[in-house]
């Protein structure tokens, strides 16, 4: 019996070494050895919780270390932002969400920060949906305007706040053509869609992520997505393009990722390129994700992020003070209005 014991341990002990054989040294530049914080600057839940999660799936899967996600909300995502700036530039404390806030947040008097503080990792772009109860009277995104002009500052549009994407994107439909809408904000995206879900609001241009699952179920009807390009949910099928209507309104794109201080070293950033290009740009999860919240999978870094975030941050910025949300000029900090 002894015998037959021993033989049965040696073999587990040789069958253990054999798995972890089978594992291949990393082959990377920079290898961790402790978990990466991810700070998410929003409540857990929101567009930019469910992205960052699922990239950090990826990442953990790449780097075989701990990734901890930690949700910081407050400020408008800049005191989490604010924490990743501060923490040492190791490589060992990120932040995420929208890469435009970090051009906005200093035209906000909130956060002394730009675009050239950091190194960007973009994930995916979510995209903005004009919405309405599935009973509505529009027929289309044409009704909507006709309505809009019909009767100035009376139609109920939802968004998730003051400077919210939402609210950006109905200030930007209306300067396109001069009209004026009765804004109803609430304290977050979820609020601002079940609102027009239960007929208190007529319309609501959130975020496609955020409305996705009551478009699936009837609840809500698309018109049009703030988009060049039509955009497919799955379970619903394709939403025109928003440029159908107003073929010149300016549309900038919502890229959420995330991102380190510009000081870490350059075997972290080398890393996390590697990552990138290996397990973020055919991610499954990502693409899955997408599909199913009605997102654009972007997997830039590098100058090419840097360019696109750009775009976003000149639009986000100056809308932001048209509206005289933003008191400071975004002039002031070298940010031109966008063309």
């Amino acid at each position: 019996m002894r015998t037959a014991l021993s033989a049965i341990a040696v073999c587990c002990i040789a069958a253990l070494v054999a798995g972890c054989e089978v594992q291949e040294p990393l082959d990377y530049a920079w290898e961790p050895d402790r978990p990466i914080e991810i700070i998410v600057p929003w409540a857990a839940g929101g567009a930019t919780d469910q992205v960052i999660r699922l990239a950090a799936s990826e990442i953990e899967q790449a780097l075989r270390t701990s990734v901890v996600v930690v949700n910081t909300p407050g400020g408008t995502g800049s005191i989490g932002t604010a924490e990743a700036l501060e923490a040492d530039p190791d490589g060992y404390t990120w932040t995420s969400g929208s890469a435009s806030a970090l051009g906005y947040y200093p035209v906000l008097d909130m956060l002394d920060t730009s675009l050239d503080d950091w190194h960007l990792f973009l994930a995916v772009a979510n995209v903005p949906l004009i919405s309405v109860h599935p009973d509505s009277e529009y027929e289309d995104f044409g009704c909507f305007l006709e309505d809009l002009a019909a009767r100035p500052g009376q139609v109920s549009v939802a968004t998730a706040g003051t400077a919210s994407t939402g609210h950006k994107v109905i200030e930007l439909i209306c300067q396109a053509t001069d009209n004026e809408y009765n804004h109803i904000s609430y304290d977050g995206g979820n609020p601002a869609v079940t609102s027009v879900v239960a007929g208190e609001s007529s319309v609501t241009p959130q975020l496609a992520s955020e409305q996705a699952d009551m478009i699936r179920g009837g609840r809500l009807r698309p018109l049009a997505a703030f988009s060049h390009e039509p955009l497919e949910i799955e379970g619903h099928g394709e939403i025109p393009p928003i440029t159908e209507w107003l073929p010149d309104v300016h549309i900038a794109t919502d890229y959420f990722g995330i991102w380190t201080q510009r000081e870490v070293p350059d075997e972290v950033i080398e890393t996390m390129q590697e990552v990138w290009d290996e397990y973020i740009v055919g991610s499954d999860v990502l693409h899955n994700y997408a599909l199913e919240r009605g997102a654009v999978v972007t997997p830039y870094y590098g100058e090419e992020a840097h360019e696109r975030a750009w775009e976003s941050v000149k639009t986000d910025a100056w809308i932001l003070y048209d509206i005289g949300y933003a008191e400071i000029s975004p002039e002031e900090f070298g940010i031109p209005r966008p063309e």
